[in-house]
């Protein structure tokens, strides 16, 4: 059976986690995924200033479509820049139309709201993006939500669990050698004590200090 393929786009001011953990999970289950960057294949500068490489454009990644699933992370001004991008609007559609799964994150069903994919629909948002979901035609769902194949909330969890099984999955995270119980002494000084405060971090065999400077 041919591997599950996935598309995430990858916008300015993405959130680093709706990005890096979905791909993880993703990659884990054997699926195919694909970073995509919204503005071409340069380094893209997340929310918190972290930069991820995506693996090809956003439009080099169309022509390889149709995908299984297409991933919108969150971020508030991730979320605007894919709103405001007509190719975006273009992807979402067809994949709309095909009846592909489409995934949004956070604020991400924002840009759902801005291209007018799955209206009608009961979705779920970040709270501070409710307001502008509830004056577009989305209704409110406080746990999980699913439209069609439009999913905003689980989706991940279900999507690997279509794809290869869920328990793959966790086998591969847990498979991990556990801790050895080295300690390593985390030096954190705050202005306004005295002493720094010495805390007890455990590693998995790591051999070097953290020193954490408020």
């Amino acid at each position: 059976m041919a591997s599950k393929r996935a598309l995430v786009i990858l916008a300015k001011g993405a959130e680093e986690m709706e990005t890096v953990i979905p791909v993880d999970i993703m990659r884990r289950a054997g699926i195919k995924v694909t970073v995509a960057g919204l503005a071409g294949k340069d380094p893209v500068q997340c929310s918190r200033d972290v930069v991820i490489c995506p693996d090809t454009s956003l439009e080099e990644a169309k022509t390889q479509g149709p995908y299984d699933v297409v991933v919108l992370p969150g971020g508030n001004l991730g979320a605007q820049n894919l709103s405001e991008s007509a190719l975006v609007k273009e992807i979402l559609k067809e994949q709309e139309n095909r009846k592909g799964l489409i995934a949004a994150i956070c604020a991400g069903p924002t840009a759902l709201l801005a291209h007018e994919v799955g209206f009608g629909c009961k979705v779920t948002s970040h709270p501070l993006a409710k307001d502008k979901m509830m004056n577009g035609s989305c209704s409110q769902d406080t746990e999980k939500s699913s439209w069609a194949d439009l999913k905003t909330s689980s989706w991940c969890r279900a999507f690997v669990a279509q794809a290869s099984g869920g328990r793959k999955v966790l086998k591969d995270i847990t498979a991990s050698p556990p801790c050895d119980g080295t300690d390593l002494p985390v030096k954190r000084s705050c202005e306004g004590y005295r002493d720094s405060q010495t805390l007890k971090a455990r590693s998995a065999g790591g051999g070097s200090c953290l020193t954490l400077r408020a």
